[in-house]
């Protein structure tokens, strides 16, 4: 069973904005195989399918992006889903505009759904990918990660997010993770 995780705030004032990319990134993957995000349970909005046998679950926490960790854990628990194949997506001011980077593992950095995630888990050993968005240092980064996307960088995150869904694709249908980060991590 793999779960993947999107992360972002509920509520149509948050849809467009860098803090959701997570979540515009996981309703790419929805679109990309059929199904919607849209059963509530576990604190998040979900989908669940299967893929050659394997069940597979979209996650959207709806606890607000700082208590993400309890919509996550909830859904490890009752599901007994193994820590490799956990996948969470999320924004990070410290990349670049449109910049994709996968790991395998890594700290929270300054990214509080993330810091909520392991705190929760009790641990940081699962897989995630980054969407960067880095912007105006002369902005509180609280006011510019809750701001809306630029209509100019559209088609950066546009890019971004289809190449977060390939990944993620390639992930469900079992490519080695390895070969994932070779394949999309960017340079950018």
């Amino acid at each position: 069973m793999k779960l993947i995780v999107g992360l972002g705030n509920y509520g149509e004032k948050y849809a467009r904005t860098y803090h959701n990319l997570g979540f515009i990134a996981l309703d790419e993957v929805a679109n990309s195989l059929g199904v919607t995000v849209k059963k509530y349970a576990h604190k998040a909005l979900c989908a669940d399918f299967s893929v050659g046998g394997e069940k597979v679950i979209l996650a959207k926490p709806q606890t607000y992006m700082n208590l993400s960790g309890e919509s996550v854990r909830e859904i490890v628990e009752y599901y007994k889903i193994p820590i490799e194949d956990i996948l969470v997506i999320y924004d990070d001011h410290d990349l670049n505009k449109g910049a994709v980077r996968i790991r395998k593992e890594g700290s929270a950095g300054t990214h509080n759904g993330m810091k909520n995630i392991i705190a929760n888990l009790g641990r940081s050993d699962f897989k995630r990918i980054r969407i960067g968005f880095k912007g105006d240092d002369n902005i509180p980064l609280i006011d510019f990660v809750l701001s809306a996307i630029k209509k100019e960088d559209y088609e950066i995150f546009d890019t971004a997010v289809k190449t977060v869904t390939a990944a993620v694709n390639d992930f469900i249908k079992g490519v080695p993770f390895d070969n994932i980060m070779q394949k999309y991590n960017t340079k950018k």
